[in-house]
């Protein structure tokens, strides 16, 4: 079956409520190709790799999480960006593109998929009186010991997390995946025992000790492979299409 490319556009920008959220670059149709879709190919960035994958693979959509045309960077398509778009380009592919209203969704969100690849119980944002924040909280059916729940993390993601041992146990937990590390300061100020993000900066490292509470970085990519993969699923259900995730490793 095959399917208009507005579309599967469409509905993807009013799923996500995509118009409504401010981001750092344009969310929705970033590139467009063929006018039909039949299959769509996912993943998280669209890197040379992704785009040469998609092209084996015979896609017509390619829709991640980290598309182009960010804001601040230099807009000349020249060098790695020319080979990217000639690439999309000449094999008539569309690039598909959701960042913040990715991270932000109920369902398919990378906070909530994240939350329920580790067993996280969601209890609402990071900072309550500010529902459109990024990060979550939530907790654990029971509490473990910092290096317990870091294990689990490694095993669900497959790479070894950095962790910042602080209470003897965890239980109650903030987390925003990504390059979420300046939000431990909500997440101390919510009482969490431990936060989890993607990246850390040299100051995480202190802020977690001098206040008591353990931290993991699980890696950018790590924690950012589930959301695109439910909405790519999500999508494919809706419209009876076919749907390939492809994951292209990043150790960061």
């Amino acid at each position: 079956m095959a399917i208009a490319l507005a579309t599967l556009v469409a509905e993807a920008d009013r799923y996500l409520n995509a118009a409504r959220i401010s981001d750092y670059c344009p969310n929705g149709l970033q590139v467009e190709g063929r006018p039909q879709v039949r299959r769509i190919v996912s993943g998280v960035t669209a890197s040379q790799a992704l785009v040469d994958a998609a092209v084996a693979a015979e896609a017509d959509v390619l829709l991640v999480h980290h598309g182009y045309f960010w804001k601040g960077e230099n807009p000349c398509i020249t060098g790695m960006k020319r080979r990217r778009l000639q690439t999309l380009l000449a094999n008539e592919i569309s690039l598909l593109a959701y960042h913040l209203p990715l991270d932000l969704h109920p369902e398919v969100g990378n906070n909530v998929q994240l939350a329920a690849q580790l067993g996280i119980t969601v209890e609402g944002p990071l900072e309550p009186d500010n529902p459109r924040t990024v990060g979550l909280l939530g907790s654990l059916a029971e509490a473990i010991s910092p290096g317990d729940f870091a294990r689990r993390v490694q095993q669900v993601l497959g790479r070894e997390p950095l962790l910042v041992e602080g209470r003897e146990m965890i239980r109650r937990i903030g987390w925003c995946t990504g390059g979420g590390q300046g939000y431990i300061d909500q997440a101390i100020a919510a009482g969490v025992d431990l936060y989890l993000t993607g990246e850390a900066s040299e100051q995480t490292f202190h802020s977690a000790r001098e206040n008591g509470i353990s931290f993991i970085a699980a890696g950018h990519h790590a924690t950012e492979r589930y959301g695109i993969q439910a909405l790519g699923d999500y999508l494919a259900r809706h419209f009876a299409l076919e749907h390939l995730f492809i994951d292209c490793p990043n150790p960061i």
